[in-house]
């Protein structure tokens, strides 16, 4: 299978990255909950905060890979002023100009908003570390973040592969 060079960076921002931030939710949503003080021993805090740790950070890096690959690679191969372009093929039919009016438009903003949740949670996980199990407001505050992150990026996700099933980069 070959790809071209828009392809194999479509599938990098979507399928590679993207995919690889919502699996690492699943990760993240698990360590936060884990760190209640019923499911935790002593000794077994300072490791799984570790693993809290990288997962969180990790997970806002593949966030920021996703939203920067998306906007400075991918999407201006969207947005060309030629006819063919994924934009122009969009709004040249009434049936699917509401992709770019609605989808692309909100797609475009939305999307920077969950990195910085992901980095928000991953600050929350950095500056409380082992007092995450003993401070339920903060754990709380982390799982949000982390939720509100995943929620937007499942949302700009789809709006993404449905732009793209209409009309591809």
């Amino acid at each position: 299978m070959d790809l071209s060079n828009r392809e194999f960076w479509a599938v990098a921002h979507g399928m590679i990255f993207g995919a690889a931030f919502l699996l690492a939710f699943a990760g993240g949503f698990a360590g936060f909950w884990s760190l209640r003080p019923e499911l935790v021993t002593p000794a077994g805090v300072t490791e799984r905060v570790k693993r809290m740790v990288l997962g969180t950070v990790s997970m806002a890096a593949i966030a920021w890979a996703t939203v920067i690959t998306g906007t400075w690679i991918v999407y201006p191969w969207y947005r060309e002023k030629v006819p063919t372009s994924a934009r122009s093929e969009l709004l040249a039919d009434p049936n699917t100009a509401d992709w770019h009016e609605f989808g692309m438009e909100w797609k475009e903003h939305a999307a920077w908003i969950v990195p910085m949740l992901a980095t928000a949670a991953a600050f929350v996980v950095l500056y409380y570390r082992e007092d995450l199990v003993r401070n339920k407001q903060a754990r709380r505050l982390g799982l949000t973040l982390l939720t509100a992150s995943f929620a937007i990026a499942a949302v700009v996700g789809l709006l993404g592969a449905l732009i793209t099933k209409n009309a591809s980069v």
